[in-house]
């Protein structure tokens, strides 16, 4: 957002009110325990007036304290004055600890809230938005912005309501007392007025800036340790440093500047405050020499305006501190508002178990920002049949792969399975049709066991262990000292990467789909362990269709056909095994279209 640009409070506000109404009574309780601090303001300074005008000058009690006090000799209004003071300060603080509690307890509830609201919208998002903005925006939203709920709510606009009844309270008791001097009190309103509206109207597109500058620097740390092994092996460490410091700098300077201009504000409210209370003292000793107000009134009407300015100054420097909670509102707004382009039809309906027919009508597909990938592609594959993909690098592979996890939508063409359009099947069914074995499998932060489960969370210890079997990871397991409780380490990389693919097949096995999908499964293992993988491979692949990526053609032998993919086209379609070749395609088909030429 530019400074010119007018950012639109209303959405926003709107988006928190909803986060906050199912919080409302707890909420309320805040705003209560909040408003305590009002009356426990009001007569925080009554008992100095009883000892300055009632004990010192012998003058008579309020004829609100005539009746309980008004018996009391000199030095038992001096005692009775002494214990209130405790009394008001103890009653204070308390109302301090449980505004405090209350404060952290409903605060922490509502950031969680859109934390894992926040959190659920972005694993919605289709991956094209997380392919253009990076995960470490969001994950820098989730965990930084998402508390401007808190700042905004409960910090902010609950102390903006009580600030407001203080300063409303307070003119009025200090009008009943003296009304010139409360009117006196008021001249310095309007300026502030004034430099709020400048102020404010530069802080928040600031603030926004240096959100984006901590968020383009907490990338590159999630970028660097998460390829740390390749930034060691290539000695780049204090590269990376440099680039963190250096992008962090910028974004130390502007929150420097920001910091600098709310400063000068508050300097700014806090002159026009002495000043206010300067007019107010001249006016009031005069008064007081005049006749008009006792001292004790003075005092006591010195005490409200101090307390009187108190929210002002809060009402003009939280309207100010305001908006940087706005901006990071904003930036969670923002992701809130963003649609996933791979949205779930309404008409949507819920399926079982697939057969796994799988058929590409001419489709035709290209990234947000890239040439096209997919040209007018088309192939069929029976239920229970095995497609080789092969093809260069970039030439569409994985994104035939991509499109019929729904992923991605074509932008021409359909993807069907079972003859229906994948945009009809809803997206929990349609992915639950799938196994899924990567050319490097993603493996968690978890144990052995926790990482198999993952394809079915519902999976009993001896499913588990029987998955693991057929993938023949169990040897290898069963030798570890902790066994399926032995943590893999971050991404899996304290295992070897074929344990690592082993555990993506026990994974597929678990998982027990009637569609399996390999993505060069052998390509990152040696030729030993590669033949063990595709003898596992050949057992899962037994009545389920498959569709295998591989760059090596050996690696395709157990399929049925091979699809040779060029140019976004079907370059060549031929039966890859002698049984296949025997039994005819049996449903097995695609469509070559020439590529187009150009005079030379």
């Amino acid at each position: 957002m530019t400074t010119r640009e007018r950012p639109n409070d209303g959405r926003v506000y709107r988006a928190l009110a909803g986060f906050a109404r199912p919080y409302a009574p707890a909420v309320l309780m805040v705003l209560l325990l909040d408003l305590l601090a009002v009356p426990l303001a009001l007569i925080a300074p009554v008992p100095l007036k009883i000892a300055v005008d009632s004990v010192l000058q012998g003058m008579p009690l309020p004829a609100l304290l005539q009746d309980a006090f008004g018996g009391l000799s000199p030095e038992g209004l001096l005692l009775a004055a002494a214990a209130a003071v405790v009394i008001i300060a103890l009653l204070t603080q308390l109302q301090v600890l449980a505004r405090s509690v209350a404060r952290t307890a409903v605060g922490e509830r509502l950031v969680l809230a859109v934390r894992a609201h926040l959190f659920r919208h972005v694993q919605r998002l289709s991956l094209a938005y997380h392919d253009t903005r990076g995960s470490s925006d969001s994950a820098y939203r989730i965990q930084y912005d998402a508390p401007a709920i808190q700042w905004i709510l409960i910090d902010t606009l609950i102390p903006l309501v009580t600030a407001s009844l203080t300063l409303v309270g307070m003119f009025l008791v200090a009008a009943s007392i003296h009304l010139p001097l409360a009117l006196a009190a008021l001249l310095i309103v309007p300026a502030l007025v004034l430099l709020v509206r400048w102020h404010t109207r530069r802080v928040r597109s600031r603030w926004k800036g240096v959100y984006e500058l901590e968020s383009s620097a907490y990338s590159l740390v999630e970028q660097a340790l998460g390829a740390l092994r390749v930034v060691k092996a290539f000695g780049q460490e204090e590269r990376e440093e440099r680039q963190y410091i250096d992008r962090s700098r910028v974004g130390v300077r502007e929150r420097l500047r920001v910091t600098v201009s709310e400063s000068i504000f508050g300097l700014l409210v806090g002159l026009a405050t002495a000043i206010g209370t300067a007019l107010v003292l001249v006016l009031g000793v005069s008064a007081v020499r005049t006749g008009t107000l006792t001292l004790g009134d003075l005092l006591l009407v010195l005490a409200y305006l101090a307390q009187l300015y108190a929210p002002l100054a809060a009402l003009s420097t939280s309207a100010v501190t305001l908006q940087a909670s706005l901006a990071s509102a904003e930036r969670v707004v923002s992701v809130l508002e963003h649609e996933p382009e791979v949205a779930e039809r309404s008409a949507a309906h819920a399926r079982g178990r697939a057969r796994g027919a799988i058929e590409f009508r001419s489709v035709s597909f290209r990234y947000p920002s890239g040439e096209p990938v997919l040209q007018g592609l088309s192939f069929t594959v029976p239920p229970g049949r095995a497609l080789g993909i092969a093809g260069t690098t970039g030439a569409g592979k994985t994104t035939l792969l991509s499109l019929l996890m729904r992923f991605y939508d074509p932008d021409d063409g359909q993807v069907m399975l079972d003859g229906v359009d994948l945009r009809d099947w809803r997206l929990a069914d349609l992915r639950a049709q799938f196994g899924l074995v990567l050319q490097e499998p993603v493996l968690f932060a978890a144990s052995i066991g926790e990482n198999i489960a993952y394809a079915r969370p519902e999976a009993t210890s001896d499913q588990i262990e029987l998955a693991a079997r057929d993938a023949g990871a169990h040897d290898f397991i069963s030798r570890l000292p902790r066994g399926y409780e032995t943590p893999v380490g971050q991404r899996g990389m304290t295992l070897s990467g074929g344990e690592r693919q082993r555990l993506g097949l026990a994974r597929a096995f678990l998982r027990d789909a009637p569609i399996l999908l390999l993505d060069e499964p052998t390509s990152a293992v040696d030729t030993r362990t590669e033949e063990a993988i595709m003898s596992a491979l050949r057992r899962l692949m037994e009545g389920r269709t498959t569709l295998m990526i591989a760059h090596r053609l050996s690696t395709l032998e157990s399929c049925d056909a091979v699809l040779e993919v060029g140019d976004g086209r079907v370059a060549s379609f031929r039966l890859a095994n002698r049984a296949a070749r025997a039994q005819g395609a049996g449903g097995l088909a695609a469509t070559a279209r020439p590529h187009s030429t150009s005079s030379q």
